[in-house]
């Protein structure tokens, strides 16, 4: 037999001829709505593989070595800036003194006045630069050794530099009268100046990601021994109605994801994700009329990733990611972010110690440190978030080809009903 004939044996797809064939129009209204059907259910296997879902997964943190980027933006109407102290500590209770920071005081109009800015000053942490005009000047440190910070070794030339000194042997330092170097920087006139101002604290900082916190509080900080203290004597004695009233307008760990990402978390898939979630301290506003009060915020940080579309992971290795300019840290290669959300307790209490103002069942201990604390958490998890599409392209290919056979399958069964219901009735009018 010819290799034709046995072909022509297979073939499932018998054919009739033309002459046999019979055109209704039917026939014809059926194919032109399965057509627009096709198209219809075509064009939604196609947007439905073009479609990406955000998945999470949960996995254990196995990171080394890595930092953590805090950006704040907190505001304080009842503290001049020339009080208020941002110290960062780690958790063994070490000052981080290497901390790569971008942080601003925005001094502020009074209270009453509407808290308008008036000028902007870097903070700086930890250090102090001292310019003088005299190279040979040697300042006297009044009774105490000169700090290890000091800008010539056994000289106190700053006002800042003998705060540093007395703060070594804890000696309370006060507005600095009979101090030649705070009166040659009329630092006590700073102090009357900014009496009834206000504060803005906002900017970033890189710390190691390990358990820690950071803290804003009155007057200058140092430790003593195994404590960390601030001399507090210009905060309770120079008459002003000072308080650690404030509001965060914002405070997050990582970089801010784009606004297109975040509509498309917060969008029609599993986890309503957004940007309030992610922070849930912005907006936060607490007040308090007392001197001696503070507020502690107790904050569990998670890390999350975002993997765009495409990202592979041997194909974007990274480089020094600690190298990264402030506020660009955790933005990597390929559109991948490195982020962080966290959760939070507060809690406030009085210095004085006390049954609690809304739960007398509760007693809080004496004394502190009149400030707004930040205690953060590690969490060993981390969540990540990973862009995948709905459909494979061979996935969609076969919902094409179902959508096509299934179309006209049904359309056939249609024209054969109609038309074989057609000629029975004509069968029964001519009989």
């Amino acid at each position: 037999m010819p290799a034709k004939s046995r072909f022509v044996r297979l073939d499932a797809f018998t054919k009739t001829v033309e002459d046999a064939r019979v055109r209704t129009t039917s026939g014809g209204v059926i194919t032109i709505t399965s057509l627009l059907v096709i198209l219809w259910l075509v064009w939604g296997e196609w947007a439905d593989y073009r479609r990406i879902l955000v998945k999470p997964e949960l996995v254990v943190d196995k990171g080394r070595g890595e930092k953590l980027e805090i950006f704040m933006n907190i505001t304080f109407p009842r503290i001049p800036c020339e009080l208020l102290t941002l110290d960062v500590m780690d958790v063994s209770g070490d000052v981080q003194m290497g901390v790569l920071h971008g942080v601003n005081k925005v001094r502020l109009s009074p209270e009453k006045e509407g808290s308008k800015p008036l000028s902007q000053t870097a903070l700086t942490l930890h250090t102090d630069d001292a310019v003088h005009l005299d190279p040979d000047y040697c300042g006297e440190c009044y009774g105490a050794p000169s700090p290890p910070n000091a800008q010539k070794a056994g000289c106190c030339n700053t006002c800042e530099e003998v705060r540093d000194a007395y703060a070594q042997l804890s000696w309370s330092f006060g507005r600095g009268e009979g101090v030649e170097q705070c009166q040659r920087e009329h630092y006590a006139e700073k102090l009357d100046a900014q009496r009834q101002e206000g504060c803005r604290i906002e900017g970033s900082i890189r710390v190691s990601k390990v358990v820690g916190n950071f803290h804003l509080a009155a007057g200058k900080s140092f430790s003593n021994g195994n404590l960390h203290v601030h001399d507090l004597d210009n905060y309770f004695k120079d008459g002003a109605d000072h308080s650690f009233t404030h509001k965060i307008h914002q405070l997050r760990f990582g970089p801010p994801l784009p606004d297109d990402i975040t509509a498309r978390l917060g969008g029609d898939n599993e986890i309503g994700w957004t940007n309030h979630n992610l922070n849930p301290l912005d907006g936060t506003e607490q007040w308090t009329n007392e001197k001696a009060f503070n507020f502690l915020y107790f904050i569990k940080v998670v890390s999350t990733a975002y993997l765009p579309l495409g990202w592979d992971s041997a194909k974007f290795k990274g480089g020094r990611a600690d190298m990264a300019p402030l506020g660009l840290y955790g933005s990597g290669e390929g559109g991948s972010i490195e982020t962080h959300q966290y959760s939070v307790t507060s809690h406030k209490r009085s210095l004085a110690g006390g049954a609690d103002e809304n739960d007398k069942t509760v007693m809080h201990a004496k004394g502190g440190i009149p400030g707004v604390f930040f205690s953060y958490d590690i969490s060993p998890m981390k969540v990540i978030n990973r862009e995948t599409r709905v459909k494979t392209f061979s996935g969609f290919l076969v919902g094409v080809c179902a959508v096509i056979g299934g179309t006209l399958t049904v359309a056939a069964a249609v024209d054969r009903a109609l038309y074989e219901g057609s000629q029975r009735i004509k069968k029964l009018h001519a009989g």
